[in-house]
């Protein structure tokens, strides 16, 4: 018997651990990418911070792709703590300086990323946005009292225009990379249930016309994975709008099956059955047994490290040696 309704996925089957992989977007993406991360995959996640709205998506691309450093203007100072409104909150420093000498690194570095990236993967949260009352569209509010921002739903030619921008921008210093979209299934019910609809409703009709003029564009159905195939609160987090891990484990089996090739399949398992040698505890690490299982681990990190020369296994290697 069938128990839900199945969502069919078109099979790329095109990612290989020879992949160069960014992901933008809302806290979803985050977790694909650090699966993608943590198996080994040459992955840039968020690099300017997690995104939720296709207008603050555009801006942070515009910015990597033209490689306009942040400076003081961006910035602003409450009780010590630096931040943008055009960065995540993980960027905040105690001194002007720090933030931006590391705000510039990450963008230099998503900058040389994104010219050499094969695949491109974006995730819309939301189609709520927040400006500044001078102008501009935030990354993060960061906590900033509400008159400081005015905050509307964007319709759909605007969705459908900064979508479009986001793919000139992209395809204008990488003009191979694949794109992919896909709408978050986690619910922003602070905007209220039937918002909510709205705004996913209006990323989703967006995204679709925008496949229409650009048939080279995909989309991987995430939102609609939940919907339908995980429709039960089973598959909720306690706050009964993120999906739990057991959801998160569900989309990403159906994401690899769909994306990977069977060889990378092949490899993402023999690298996941490593990280779960690597990262063994036994009860006494002083006794015979536990040495011999060590030996044999590095003798087999090697063995893949020589098949995957591309691969920088370091730390697996460091953690091994601090064992023995």
């Amino acid at each position: 018997m069938q128990f839900s309704t199945p969502i069919h996925i078109n099979q790329e089957a095109d990612i290989t651990y020879k992949s160069k992989i960014m992901m933008f977007g809302s806290c979803f993406s985050e977790h694909i990418g650090n699966r993608l991360d943590a198996l080994k995959f040459s992955v840039s996640n968020n690099p300017l911070g997690i995104l939720f709205n296709p207008c603050s998506i555009q801006e942070s691309i515009k910015r990597i792709v033209s490689f306009k450093q942040f400076d003081h203007t961006d910035l602003f100072c409450k009780e010590g703590v630096w931040n943008s409104f055009r960065l995540h909150s993980k960027f905040a420093r105690l001194s002007e300086e720090d933030f931006l000498l590391n705000a510039n690194q990450a963008l230099e570095s998503a900058h040389r990323f994104m010219r050499e990236a094969s695949h491109i993967f974006i995730t819309l949260g939301t189609a709520w946005i927040y400006e500044l009352a001078d102008g501009g569209v935030v990354a993060n509010c960061h906590k900033e009292p509400q008159e400081r921002f005015s905050r509307r739903r964007i319709d759909m030619t605007e969705c459908v225009e900064s979508l479009n921008g986001t793919i000139q921008l992209i395809r204008s210093l990488n003009p191979t990379a694949k794109i992919t979209f896909t709408v978050s299934p986690i619910r922003h019910w602070k905007d209220g249930a039937h918002e909510n609809q709205l705004s996913k409703s209006t990323l989703l009709l967006a995204i679709g016309i925008v496949q229409e003029k650009n048939r080279d564009i995909q989309y991987f159905p995430a939102y609609e994975i939940m919907m339908d195939e995980l429709r039960d609160y089973r598959f909720y987090a306690s706050d009964m709008l993120h999906p739990n891990e057991s959801a998160i484990q569900y989309i990403w089996e159906k994401f690899t099956a769909c994306r990977m090739t069977s060889e990378a399949i092949e490899q993402m398992a023999t690298i996941q059955k490593l990280r779960e040698a690597v990262g063994h505890r036994p009860f006494n690490p002083d006794c015979d047994s536990h040495k011999r299982f060590i030996q044999k681990t590095k003798e087999n990190l090697e063995t893949i490290a020589q098949a995957m020369p591309w691969i920088d296994f370091e730390a697996e290697r460091e953690a091994l040696s601090a064992q023995l």
